[in-house]
């Protein structure tokens, strides 16, 4: 009986794993891990931190920060230029992000066909998203769209005189707008993946019932593909409201003509390396960062009702009731 306890004591301790045992896997562990939590600690909780505690100095770089209380956030809203600027923003995501989707899930439901080459066409789709935010697209971008630019150079073809649409004020958030759109390849890629989950039985159900193009997109692509639109919407909602390149290389940094082009991100960075306001940048900073948390919740709550998680043969709308995935 000393033999079956002594067994089973040794049997809890494995599972349990003793301190001898356990210790040097921790410890090889904690030393792979280091490199990564020290980049965190001192490159994005440090500065969440110090951000965070300026928020409430006035600060200019030049002399010790010194306390302010709610100074900065009674300045904010009082701030003309900074509602402005959101305003700006929120044109730019709420026009921009539902184009550049819409295009990404047409594209990806084209090259969802099979057709060849496909692996090429995927890449030269891809490649804006690549370089959209690069410096050197921002600057192409003003040669197309200036008032000698390539756009008008075509509309003159056609004996239409178009206007310099960078430089007037009611065109310039149009074009950066365009040039958003244009780097849809991202979420092209990952709604080409979620297209490729769907199974095929479903499709070949629905041709035995009858069901067209369209009503097969609509009863059965769209739901089932609801969960990457979403992903895909929160990502770039996100995304957008962090553009800063386009604006800033389009308007030379102004956020011109006529404040047309000024993004949050751009008044930020010319309030903290223009101003040397290094506390009222830090407050907008967050500020923006309750802007993008309210729009992912406000997502995160509106998708219980258009949202299906497939589950086995059915799809759960919001975690709640289930409906048949492959029903026309």
């Amino acid at each position: 009986m000393s033999s079956i306890g002594e067994l089973r004591q040794l049997a809890r301790q494995r599972r349990r794993g003793g301190p001898k045992q356990r210790h040097p896997e921790n410890l090889a562990g904690y030393v792979f891990l280091a490199p990564w939590l020290l980049g965190v600690v001192v490159f994005t909780v440090g500065p969440m931190i110090a951000s965070l505690l300026l928020a409430f100095t006035d600060y200019n770089l030049l002399q010790p920060p010194t306390f302010s209380g709610l100074d900065n956030v009674v300045r904010m809203i009082s701030d003309d230029r900074l509602w402005n600027s959101l305003r700006v923003t929120l044109v730019y995501v709420v026009v921009g992000v539902p184009l550049q989707l819409a295009l990404a899930l047409g594209v990806a439901l084209l090259l969802d066909k099979g057709m060849r080459g496909l692996a090429l066409y995927r890449s030269v789709f891809y490649l804006p998203s690549l370089l959209g935010g690069s410096v050197a697209i921002a600057i192409l971008w003003r040669q197309v769209f200036g008032k000698e630019g390539i756009v008008n150079g075509l509309l003159a073809l056609v004996g239409v005189e178009g206007p310099g649409w960078i430089s007037h004020p009611d065109y310039a958030l149009a074009s950066l707008i365009v040039l958003h759109v244009w780097t849809f390849g991202s979420p092209m890629i990952i709604f080409l993946a979620g297209l490729r989950q769907i199974p095929q039985m479903y499709y070949e159900a629905a041709q035995v019932d009858g069901a067209g193009t369209v009503r097969r997109f609509v009863s059965i692509t769209f739901p089932l593909l609801t969960p990457i639109i979403f992903f895909n919407l929160v990502l770039q909602i996100t995304f957008a409201f962090q553009s800063f390149t386009q604006a800033y290389i389009v308007s030379g940094g102004t956020g011109g003509p006529s404040d047309s082009t000024m993004f949050f991100t751009l008044y930020l960075y010319q309030q903290a390396f223009t101003e040397l306001r290094m506390g009222y940048a830090s407050a907008m900073a967050w500020f923006l960062l309750l802007v993008i948390a309210a729009f992912t919740l406000a997502n995160f709550w509106f998708s219980r009702f258009w949202v299906f998680y497939e589950e086995d043969s059915g799809a759960t709308r919001g975690g709640g009731r289930r409906r048949k995935a492959g029903a026309a």
